[in-house]
């Protein structure tokens, strides 16, 4: 168990992780950071432009600065980018400074959520699911690495996902209250 004043979400792309982030945070009354969201108001422009400038390699950068200050504030939810794992010292400060879930979705799950979805860039093409498994591949064993507690994707709608995981969380999460 880690106790902590912070819940961090990891998971895949498509894996509800700012919906049901979003519902924690008012469920235990802590404020809600979305690390992509937080990236584009630095940017003052979309991720998918970030990207474009700037390659993955700048965007990775930006992220990775962000986490560093986001996950420093105390009684958050924070949901990163599914691709903030890749990164050895965002594994190590997201373990060290929060409770860590791993939302979980199957692949069908993730091509049903993201179908009329545009922009992100790294789906960006013409086949998905050989995108989305080549991800979970290179992805998967770090979210396994940090997880604390693991919520198994299940299709159902946000709010019952929601319940879900905050029933498992009250049973895992050592809570400490931010100071």
């Amino acid at each position: 168990m880690n106790p902590s004043c912070n819940l961090f979400i990891v998971g895949p792309t498509g894996a509800g992780k700012t919906s049901i982030g979003r519902r924690l945070a008012e469920h235990y009354g802590l404020s809600f950071v979305d690390l992509d969201q937080e990236i584009e108001h630095q940017c003052g422009v979309p991720v998918s432009t970030v990207f474009e400038i700037e390659g993955e390699a700048g965007f990775r950068l930006r992220e990775s600065q962000l986490l560093d200050e986001c996950s420093r504030r105390r009684g958050v939810v924070l949901a990163t980018g599914a691709g903030a794992v890749l990164d050895p010292a965002n594994r190590r400060l997201l373990t060290e400074r929060g409770y860590v879930l791993w939302l979980q979705a199957t692949l069908e799950q993730q091509l049903e959520r993201l179908a009329h979805d545009r922009q992100r860039p790294l789906l960006a093409g013409t086949d998905r699911a050989e995108r989305l498994t080549a991800m979970a591949e290179r992805r998967t064993p770090f979210y396994r690495e940090i997880a604390d507690l693991v919520i198994p994707g299940v299709h159902e709608h946000v709010h019952a996902a929601s319940d879900r995981s905050i029933l498992l969380i009250d049973q895992h999460w050592q809570r400490q209250h931010a100071a």
